[in-house]
């Protein structure tokens, strides 16, 4: 059966107009109801006996989703177009529902997860007035060992935990494997008459437990602790956030399943190449340390990566992405959006990029109590925030959004995003980016309706490739006719490489090391050669170069001149003077003869300075046939034969 989408005006709230987002839809829609989740039950559930059905409505699901379960059918798809559209202003909001509802309708690819245990071993840190109670209370329920402060011996009598008392010096891993290293440990001595008593202090104690829930208002035991899995953290002063803690503690016993966020493709890594360090953006921007350094490329900790998708966003080489979902399926969405908006007759419309939680709360609250969001104002809820860059900005402007604005939460690192949008405003993006950093609905939802998009006249291309194609195709629509680069900020992952020639001596070392193979030679004579559109502006070159001869210019070239390879440096072959064959660079040869011949010991009077002007091969050919030959031994001795034994044996 075709689907059928399913109307309902919630109580007359909104407008709906079932003949325009049949047309704008291509989906045959029921009657607008008014109270599909309440009076009208019997519609829903006769639309999802019939199977396919969509209806317009979020907010009950669950109620849908029951009912499917009941009649043995498959949950229905529930879009949210009230919210999003149905309760805001500035017009009407038909080609905006027509967007939300094609976007909904596009398969989401699976998630990628591994199973995490948790045993419920818990470890207690703080002081006893407060660590001890949060043990009492979690004693019935997980494994418990309290981790006193030195000097602190209030001990309970009790053996319904395990009480210890020292210094925590390291804590590494996570959610079911966190290891711990303590100095100072004194472990309880149960025995005696009296009161408990504490062992002598030793160093060097190393354990393990599933959860650390820290008590000690001290500086946390990782960065950005609200993103580590197994490890809370709670305010002692604060009785309320000490109770939450300890709940959500109790709750961390049995199988979790961990998203995969991130997939890393080692051989593209630029992090560096011959113990010399080049890139560093993941590394820089990573929040949880997940990231680390492994030899020539990076490595990722997935039990430690909280999935904010910056590193994704920043990696020049596309060697880290975004995989929960994929990037394509984010370009996809957005695409979807663009077209079905401009299909259904909408002009300029605005991308609002926000978070799955915070921004679709705003959202919501603005909608209820508020204005909501403007008719030409499209929501695009993502996973990770910090991982919408420059790519993701300029396809959306160039699939037809006549502006992007990103709505961060309280808890998002502001930092990445506005570099990016700083990079993508450089890339052709100019004023149509925006940071919206708002803490209230009506904030929300006043700066939205007190901005408009220009309309654009760029025509919608198609996005192909990973990020980086991406971007370049997205930024050549967006600034049509221009051939001349343009200056990108500092650390931007485009740009030419400066050679020296006065310094360069054409060694190739650069070219060796190119983890992108933007740099290369050319076997028939001493050249170097670029191309643009591959270089990552990692550093390598610039670092390895041992006469410094070597800058780097972040720009964007959007000619198809980057393509092309062209000449940064070249000079005349040095030829064989035994056989004339090219070799070497000539003015370097010359610079060898006029420093060592005559000069140096080894190279007075014996002819050895010929052998500098000389191809590998002939130079062997030389040094063989030279009174001190390196390759000649003494007389060789003759071989002995039976006789000469037979001979030795008569004589004696």
């Amino acid at each position: 059966m075709a689907k059928q989408l399913i109307l309902c005006n919630c109580l007359g709230t909104q407008a709906l107009d079932a003949e325009a987002l049949s047309a704008a839809t291509g989906l045959p829609c029921s009657r607008v109801h008014n109270a599909l989740c309440t009076r009208e039950i019997e519609s829903a559930a006769k639309a999802i006996a019939g199977g396919e059905a969509v209806i317009a409505c979020a907010q009950e699901a669950p109620r849908f989703e029951e009912l499917a379960e009941d009649l043995g059918m498959d949950a229905p798809l529930c879009v949210d177009i009230r919210d999003r559209a149905g309760w805001g202003g500035g017009g009407d909001a038909t080609a905006k529902m027509a967007a939300l509802i094609a976007e909904a309708q596009l398969p989401a690819p699976p998630e990628k997860t591994i199973d995490v245990a948790s045993e419920g071993t818990c470890l207690i840190i703080g002081r006893a007035d407060v660590a001890l109670p949060a043990a009492e209370r979690l004693a019935d329920t997980l494994a418990v060992t309290v981790l006193l402060p030195e000097g602190d011996d209030d001990l309970p009598l009790t053996r319904r935990y395990e009480v210890i008392a020292g210094r925590l010096k390291r804590a590494q891993g996570s959610l079911g494997n966190f290891t711990l290293r303590l100095d100072a440990l004194r472990m309880l001595d149960p025995g005696g008459r009296g009161g408990f008593a504490l062992t002598s202090p030793r160093d060097g104690a190393e354990t393990r437990c599933d959860v650390i829930l820290d008590l000690a208002g001290a500086t946390p035991l990782f960065p950005a602790p609200h993103k580590r899995d197994g490890y809370l953290r709670a305010d002692p002063g604060s009785a309320g956030a000490v109770a939450q803690a300890v709940f959500e503690a109790a709750q961390m016993v049995g199988t979790f399943e961990k998203t995969l966020h991130l997939s890393l493709e080692q051989h593209l890594c630029a992090h560096s190449r011959a113990g010399q360090v080049g890139c560093t953006r993941c590394l820089d921007i990573c929040p949880t340390g997940a990231i680390f350094p492994d030899g020539d490329h990076v490595e990722v900790d997935p039990m430690i990566c909280a999935g904010c998708g910056a590193c994704s966003s920043l990696c020049p080489s596309g060697a880290i992405k975004y995989d929960a979902p994929p990037v394509s399926h984010l370009m996809t969405r957005i695409r979807t959006l663009a077209e079905a908006y401009l299909a259904a007759g909408g002009a300029a419309p605005r991308l609002l990029v926000h978070d799955e939680t915070h921004g679709a709360e705003m959202i919501g609250l603005s909608a209820r109590f508020g204005r909501g969001l403007p008719a030409d104002v499209i929501p695009l809820a993502v996973p990770a925030l910090a991982g919408f860059g420059h790519a993701e900005m300029l396809a959306a402007l160039a699939s037809g959004f006549a502006g992007v604005t990103v709505l961060p939460s309280p808890r998002t690192e502001r930092d990445p995003i506005a570099a990016e949008i700083a990079l993508a405003a450089a890339m052709g993006g100019e004023d149509r980016l925006a940071l919206l950093d708002v803490d209230t609905p009506d904030a929300m939802s006043a700066a939205l309706h007190s901005g408009t998009a220009r309309p654009t006249d760029v025509s919608p291309v198609l996005l192909m490739g990973g990020r980086r194609q991406v971007a370049r195709l997205a930024a050549k629509a967006l600034m049509p006719g221009r051939d001349a680069p343009v200056p990108l900020p500092q650390g931007a992952p485009y740009g030419a490489v400066l050679v020296d020639t006065d310094k360069c001596t054409l060694c190739l070392s650069c070219v060796s090391l190119c983890p992108s193979g933007a740099l290369l030679d050319n076997p028939d004579k001493p050249q170097l050669r670029f191309q643009e559109d591959a270089c990552l502006q990692c550093g390598i070159c610039a670092t390895v170069c041992p006469e410094t001869a070597i800058a780097l210019e972040p720009r964007f070239d959007p000619s198809d001149a980057v393509m092309s390879q062209k000449v940064l440096n070249e000079e005349e072959p040095f030829c064989c003077i035994e056989c004339g064959a090219p070799f070497g660079v000539k003015s370097t040869v010359e610079r060898i003869l006029e420093k060592l011949e005559g000069k140096h010991a080894m190279f007075t009077g014996n002819g050895a300075g010929r052998l500098i002007q000389m191809c590998d091969d002939c130079r062997i050919k030389a040094q063989y046939h030279g009174e001190n030959n390196p390759f000649s031994g003494g007389e060789r001795p003759r071989v002995r034969t039976t006789e000469d034994y037979l001979s030795r044996r008569r004589d004696h």
